[in-house]
């Protein structure tokens, strides 16, 4: 089926409407009408070749909500009208280590809502810019917010989960001081979730500007990391600080701010590598450097479900499909507050 869609045919040139292919159903698969697609920083990244390997044409988006239209004979799990969404992964081996334990995002063989090989045409998935698309029903997710929330659900799928998972993983909860480094896209949504979680939580910003925002956010306090009075104050004293900064920058005065034994995970993914960290900052301590990547589909289902049951979801931006090369170039401005999305009805 030949669909509209947004994308860039080389690095050089900016996204312009496409006619492109979906393929028939199959028999697990899932067609989905998309409603809404959230626009990602890695989204621009790739389109522009930032990272290596990017595949043209070059359709991005993998923060998808929207409806069931069709779903193949041996689909039991969805129906036609079903909300749901698709985040960043579409297909996986499904038999290693981590697909059979739910961890398909580290699989080896995942293949990305976007830019990974696949039998479709053109010889990679094309991904959320777009009309419809056509996912394996082991990659769907149930959306379970109100209807009228649905645009601001979209960034849950990647934004959502980026944070979700570490937080998770660390135990951010009660009695524990976590902190988040940034306050973009992925950081407001590292706030909403550990203040749900029952955390204290701390936001670090570069800009004094920024400090009301965090706190409505759920922000127990805010510092400027800028400032070097209100960073040493927190000397030695969170569990875990969770940056989501995807510029490269010095991680050594957050390593400074942490207890012994306390971890800063990475989720930020700058073009350029962040300057190598003290190796003293971290066995002083016994502290650590950790990174994580979205989560597995089960974990994905979760943080939904989580979201849905607390009323939490993004803070988002309506664009037009006309207005994403606009809206890039205000992305890295950090002009945006905190998530753009795309109305899909736009493209027509």
């Amino acid at each position: 089926m030949t669909i509209k869609a947004y994308g860039a045919q080389a690095a050089h040139l900016p996204l312009e409407s496409l006619d492109i292919e979906r393929r028939a159903p199959g028999p697990h698969d899932v067609r989905i009408d998309i409603a809404y697609c959230g626009v990602c920083h890695s989204d621009l990244h790739q389109v522009r070749a930032e990272w290596a390997g990017t595949r043209y044409p070059c359709v991005p988006g993998h923060e998808i909500v929207g409806r069931v239209s069709a779903v193949g004979a041996h689909v039991s799990g969805f129906k036609q009208g079903d909300l749901v969404g698709i985040g960043c992964i579409v297909d996986s081996c499904k038999q290693c280590a981590d697909c059979e334990e739910g961890l398909e995002n580290y699989c080896d063989n995942m293949i990305g809502t976007y830019n990974s090989p696949t039998a479709d045409a053109p010889g990679h998935t094309l991904g959320g810019y777009a009309q419809q698309i056509v996912v394996h029903e082991r990659y769907v997710l149930r959306i379970r917010h109100p209807e009228d929330q649905l645009a601001a659900v979209a960034p849950l799928l990647c934004a959502g989960i980026t944070t979700y998972s570490p937080l998770r993983h660390w135990n951010a909860g009660p009695g524990h001081k976590i902190g988040v480094v940034g306050i973009g896209g992925l950081g407001h949504m590292g706030i909403k979730l550990a203040h749900a979680m029952g955390a204290h939580v701390v936001a670090f910003t570069t800009s004094e500007s920024k400090r009301e925002a965090a706190l409505a956010l759920g922000a127990d306090d805010v510092v400027v990391s800028r400032n070097e009075a209100e960073m040493a104050a927190h000397t030695k004293s969170f569990d875990f600080i969770l940056n989501t900064v995807a510029a490269p920058h010095d991680l050594d005065v957050f390593f400074a701010l942490l207890k012994r034994d306390g971890t800063m995970a990475l989720v930020g993914a700058p073009a350029t590598p962040h300057p190598s960290p003290q190796v003293f900052n971290l066995i002083t301590k016994r502290r650590s450097l950790a990174g994580s990547m979205i989560g597995g589909i089960p974990e994905t289902q979760e943080m939904l479900d989580f979201c849905a049951e607390r009323g939490i979801v993004a803070d988002i931006e309506m664009i037009r499909a006309g207005e994403i090369n606009e809206a890039y170039e205000r992305m890295l401005k950090g002009d945006v507050k905190y998530r753009f999305v795309i109305d899909t009805a736009t493209l027509a």
